[in-house]
């Protein structure tokens, strides 16, 4: 594993805890309607997520128009870590509610 793949995986994982923590915030705060808890969530948290990402893929952006010696290696790798970054910050914004909705047992059986 390289250390592109790592970068990656670090900035993919702290969206997804930046979002997470931000619904369990909301529940605590007592919101119990878990479909207007994960809209309000989303939208509160689409912002920080989406520049964590792009200030990301930004840095790789050179990299990825690069044509100087080494370069045939290099784009390559930063091309991927630029697409991981987009499709990573979609599946948070769009599977991680999702999967909240269905795992979050309290919030589950609250709505009931």
């Amino acid at each position: 594993m390289d250390y592109f793949s790592i970068i990656l995986y670090s900035i993919a994982v702290l969206n997804g805890i930046v979002l997470i923590e931000h619904l369990k915030e909301l529940s605590q705060k007592g919101m119990k309607n878990i479909d207007e808890l994960i809209l309000k969530g989303t939208v509160d948290r689409l912002r920080p997520v989406t520049l964590t990402a792009a200030a990301a893929a930004l840095g790789f952006l050179p990299m990825a128009i690069s044509s100087s010696a080494g370069a045939e290696v290099q784009r390559p790798l930063a091309t991927v870590v630029i697409g991981g970054l987009v499709t990573a910050t979609m599946l948070t914004m769009i599977v991680l509610p999702v999967l909240f909705k269905m795992f979050d047992k309290k919030l589950v059986s609250n709505d009931k």
